[in-house]
């Protein structure tokens, strides 16, 4: 029996993804499996990926579509549309189901205002707090911060770097890296202070003691 990957790609829908990132997140190497959360489905065959999973209602897809691709292998988790939970959290929670202790979502920008919120916010929900989520979205990458050994990334020197406590006051929240750093402050949910630092080296760090921030930055792709 094949080792449960630990390595999750959720695609949902949206906006179509950059083709780039598929060579980007080298997912042939990393062993990942495929998870398309309803048209994520059509955005993860234009990516030329290998769909594992699809899950949710699938009232945005074609259903000679979802034939063809669970002909191809793929289990059909199916979900009624008046369900309690977004196609994103139906496929997170397939994901960890997966035995994932990474997850990397694609898409999610475009389309409703309150999907896009709703979507950003349920990858801090606190079921998912033994994974490692990040988000690539249209031009920018997503990371869920929490307590531990703190989060490092590289990037160029004028990025913007933003941190957005949520659930609730982050405490003792320090950077390092950025113009305007934060020593073992508190962010409360709702504070602007976060938004639009600034990093000023080729790498930057963002830890807790206490809560989850989201940080939101660049794609950045080393030359």
């Amino acid at each position: 029996m094949a080792p449960t990957p630990s390595f999750v790609v959720v695609v949902t829908g949206g906006d179509r993804p950059d083709p780039g990132l598929v060579a980007a997140l080298d997912l042939g190497a990393d062993g990942a499996r495929v998870v398309a959360a309803d048209s994520g489905i059509a955005h993860a065959l234009a990516l030329g990926l290998r769909i594992d999973v699809a899950v949710g209602d699938f009232d945005s897809v074609d259903p000679e579509l979802l034939a063809s691709v669970e002909a191809g292998g793929a289990r059909v988790e199916r979900h009624p549309t008046a369900k309690d939970a977004t196609d994103l959290e139906l496929a997170l929670d397939t994901a960890v189901g997966l035995g994932a202790d990474r997850v990397v979502v694609l898409g999610g920008h475009g389309g409703r205002l309150d999907h896009f919120l709703a979507n950003a916010l349920v990858l801090t929900a606190p079921k998912y707090a033994a994974v490692d989520v990040e988000a690539l979205v249209g031009e920018a990458v997503v990371s869920v911060v929490r307590p531990g050994s703190g989060f490092r990334f590289a990037g160029r020197p004028g990025q913007l770097v933003t941190i957005l406590p949520v659930q609730g006051p982050a405490e003792g929240v320090c950077t390092e890296g950025l113009r305007f750093p934060l020593h073992g402050e508190t962010l409360f949910a709702g504070t602007t202070r976060g938004v639009s630092n600034e990093l000023v080296a080729e790498e930057g760090s963002v830890g807790l003691t206490a809560g989850v921030v989201l940080v939101v930055r660049p794609r950045f792709e080393p030359a």
